[in-house]
């Protein structure tokens, strides 16, 4: 079911990751804000993993493929921090000051949140695991 507290923890990772990103910068290179959409790539695994978190809300009958789903995007969120933390230590800083900004730990709470959907689903199936041995 949709009401189902994992559901709005996938609904709010999907905002997290895409929404909130075209909302906050990630870094600054002396007076310029860099944002999620200058990088074609790392944008791209942003909308991926919204997207991903709004799928995985529709797939509550199937809790399997849902938390096949949920690790996928998680494994999808450390490579976004990767390229993240990759591309801030090769910023050009030579006179310029650089400052970062809140986006970078948008892809961290996605994960945590995806993280919490996943032990929801886990305490579903054990419950209707439980459910069935009485039948």
């Amino acid at each position: 079911m949709i009401q189902r507290i994992q559901s709005i923890f996938l609904f709010l990772a999907a905002l997290v990751s895409g929404v909130f990103i075209n909302l906050f910068d990630l870094w600054r290179q002396g007076v310029e804000w860099m944002q999620a959409d200058d990088y074609v790539g790392i944008y791209a695994l942003f909308i991926a993993s919204g997207v991903l978190s709004l799928v995985s809300i529709f797939f509550f009958k199937n809790r399997k493929r849902q938390m096949t789903i949920n690790v996928i995007n998680i494994f999808l969120n450390i490579v976004l921090v990767g390229l993240l933390v990759y591309r801030l230590l090769n910023l050009p800083g030579d006179g310029l000051e650089s400052e970062k900004g809140i986006g970078i730990f948008l892809p961290l709470v996605s994960m945590l949140l995806i993280w919490l959907a996943n032990r929801s689903i886990i305490k579903d199936e054990k419950l209707v695991k439980s459910a069935d041995r009485f039948r």
